[in-house]
């Protein structure tokens, strides 16, 4: 799948994409609430067939909608997809210094600080303007190519989606 060495494969997780695979390495020491959260939704297949519904060129691509994103799931719908999460509970922020910069994973949220769930997002390029105020759970370092090639839009039409979503020590 790739080339790049995974130092704590507990702490990885491989995403393939339907543009290719894409590694993250997690950073539990940042946010171990938002990570415990990231891997137990990678181990129960949440994430696998969601699409990513708000690609934004130069900002970030987002994912995560489990409850409308969700392709083959139930309540799968396009149009509503972003405004759904997972039947856990929403997540306290866990704000950070870690900069959203390109390749940055953060959680998305609604407006309350607390409201982070399964939404998240990738950043494709300086976003500094987020820092301290979204969560920072994770770093692209394999694959970041093909993240930049997802399709765009808000919402995305025919949207490209999460294959699978693995903890590398699983696999």
């Amino acid at each position: 799948m790739t080339e790049v060495e995974i130092k704590d494969p507990e702490n990885t997780l491989l995403l393939e994409t339907t543009q290719g695979a894409v590694v993250i390495e997690l950073k539990p020491d940042l946010a171990p609430n938002h990570v415990a959260r990231i891997k137990e939704l990678a181990r129960e297949g949440a994430y696998d067939g969601v699409v990513f519904h708000r690609v934004i060129d130069g900002f970030m691509a987002q994912t995560g909608d489990v409850q409308f994103g969700k392709k083959g799931g139930e309540k799968f719908d396009e149009r509503m997809a972003g405004r759904g999460a997972s039947d856990k509970p929403d997540l306290k922020a866990e704000f950070n210094d870690a900069h959203h910069g390109r390749g940055a994973c953060s959680m998305a949220r609604a407006q309350s600080p607390d409201s982070a769930n399964s939404q998240f997002f990738i950043v494709f390029d300086e976003a500094g303007f987020l820092d301290r105020q979204y969560t920072v759970w994770g770093q692209v370092i394999d694959g970041m190519e093909h993240v930049d090639r997802l399709k765009r839009g808000e919402p995305v039409s025919n949207p490209d989606a999460i294959v699978s979503m693995k903890v590398a020590a699983d696999s």
